[in-house]
């Protein structure tokens, strides 16, 4: 059986590292793991969306509306955007952060108002945390997608702690390990 996970976010808020880090702790579980490449204005601070399929035969890296079983997500609103791609009763572990898009930027249009609830009055399960502070908390506001990793190890109960630990050694550079597997433990303990 296939899950999908969609990590979902704001260009430069490093969903390339998430996904790449998934991709490799599946990898290195003896799954089949398609990753798509990263889709959108990822230079610009647009909207960012990587697919991650794991199962014992994929096919193809791309999730389609209603099979995403997880969606993390990095900012509120990018979360409310892909909403139509979850499952029922999929998940959503989303950042309470609010990044402004253009039109709110350029006053054309405001922040939308109660995001997480209208996320689960939808019927998903969402996950909420304040992702940034924690980040902070570990040593830098860029270790928010270490923070949402840790948050979704939680939901992979089958996978070991120290596999996750492996993959962030493999997949970050040396100099920022100590703090990522510090936003890491923040995120999974939270």
């Amino acid at each position: 059986m296939t899950k999908n996970v969609m990590i979902v976010g704001v260009g430069g808020q490093g969903s390339l590292l998430a996904s790449k880090l998934l991709g490799h702790l599946l990898l290195e579980q003896g799954y089949d793991v398609k990753v798509s490449e990263v889709h959108g204005m990822s230079q610009r601070g647009g909207s960012v969306v990587t697919y991650v399929r794991f199962g014992d035969a994929v096919y193809s890296p791309i999730i389609d509306r209603g099979e995403a079983d997880f969606i993390v997500s990095f900012e509120k609103l990018e979360a409310a955007r892909w909403m139509e791609y979850l499952k029922p009763g999929g998940r959503v572990i989303v950042n309470t952060q609010e990044i402004d898009p253009m039109p709110v930027i350029t006053g054309a249009a405001q922040y939308p108002a109660d995001l997480v609830e209208k996320m689960r009055a939808l019927g998903a399960q969402v996950d909420d945390m304040d992702a940034l502070s924690l980040a902070v908390q570990a040593g830098s506001p860029k270790a928010v997608n270490l923070v949402l990793m840790g948050r979704l190890s939680r939901y992979f109960e089958d996978i070991p702690e120290q596999a996750w630990q492996d993959a962030i050694t493999a997949c970050v550079p040396p100099k920022f390990l100590e703090l990522n597997r510090k936003a890491f433990a923040l995120g999974r303990a939270e």
